[in-house]
């Protein structure tokens, strides 16, 4: 039995990186292996650290290679650290290269690093056991975005988005996710209530943030960078079809020519966009929802089970 320790922010909210450090531990545990998930690292002896997270986890790469030189080191890199690049996005490269592997969370990540780093690295899709179809609302076509509202995620992107559409389109935006300044929550809290097309929730909890998904007609992402968001895996496992930003994160995981991109930024793409979705317009939603359909063996857990023993199993021994 491999004792590791898994570390990952401590500013981790109840979504994103917390939801996969989570099943990260709990996968790793039913491989067989003793986990211990921290915020940081806590000194004592372990086998293997899992550093989710390249440069918020930095300090607990370097202290665990100072205090067990013989370990081995696995760092996680997410979005934030891959997008726009490594030094944009303040990576030390020395954690990195004290790694005997890296983790992206979906293939283009692979292309962000150092070609001498990219032997090291392995993709390990972020899985979601399948979320059932709820009804959808019979008054309006529903787009879920679960996001919380920082600068990362262009956050008001979709509400303007939906202001330009048609007067007799019947799109409505619920949204959930935490606002992360005072500034955005006036500004979201503003454009809820002058927005008829567009619902900001708040904070929800996991499960109601998946029966949203569940139930709506589309999910939409319009972050500026991604490293594999784990929302896109959700609507996967649920069979929600996405429309997204056209970032290399979401390329990653639907495929170059997937016909539900729209450019970085752009309301007026994004608008066009829906109309064409909402009105199946030459069958844009039905075409949506089969390559939707045809992606879902890309989330199913026992892939994810099986990359990482896979990965534990090709572990270089005595350190990096």
């Amino acid at each position: 039995m491999t004792t590791i320790a898994l570390a990952y922010p401590s500013s981790t909210t109840v979504h994103g990186n917390a939801v996969t450090a989570m099943r990260w531990a709990a996968i790793l545990r039913d491989l067989g292996h003793r986990v211990t998930p921290m915020h940081a690292y806590d000194g004592r002896p372990y086998d293997v650290l899992v550093a989710l997270h390249a440069r918020k986890s930095a300090s607990a790469v370097r202290d665990f290679r100072a205090a067990c030189p013989e370990g081995t080191v696995i760092v996680a890199l997410t979005g934030t650290d891959l997008y726009p690049d490594l030094e944009t996005a303040g990576v030390d490269l020395a954690v990195l290269a004290a790694a005997a592997r890296l983790v992206v969370l979906q293939p283009a990540g692979a292309a962000q690093l150092p070609d001498a780093l990219r032997p090291r690295t392995r993709v390990i899709t972020q899985a979601v056991p399948p979320i059932p179809r709820q009804r959808p609302r019979s008054d309006c076509f529903e787009v879920a975005f679960l996001a919380h509202l920082r600068p990362v995620k262009d956050p008001l992107r979709l509400a303007a988005a939906v202001r330009l559409l048609p007067t007799a389109s019947r799109i409505r935006v619920t949204h959930a996710g935490a606002a992360y300044t005072d500034e955005l929550t006036a500004e979201a809290s503003a454009e809820s209530a002058r927005n008829p097309r567009y619902d900001w929730l708040g904070p929800l909890p996991r499960d109601e943030a998946l029966r949203v998904l569940a139930r709506s007609r589309v999910l939409a992402l319009t972050s500026l960078h991604e490293g594999g968001a784990n929302v896109v895996s959700e609507a996967l496992a649920a069979g929600v079809p996405v429309v997204s930003s056209h970032i290399p994160g979401s390329v990653g995981l639907l495929g170059d020519d997937y016909p539900g991109y729209f450019p970085v930024g752009d309301a007026e793409a994004l608008a066009r966009l829906l109309d064409l979705v909402e009105r199946n317009e030459e069958g844009r939603y039905d075409d949506l929802v089969e390559r939707c359909a045809s992606l879902g063996g890309l989330v199913d857990p026992a892939r994810e089970r099986d990359a990482w023993r896979g990965l534990l199993a090709d572990l270089p021994t005595g350190g990096a």
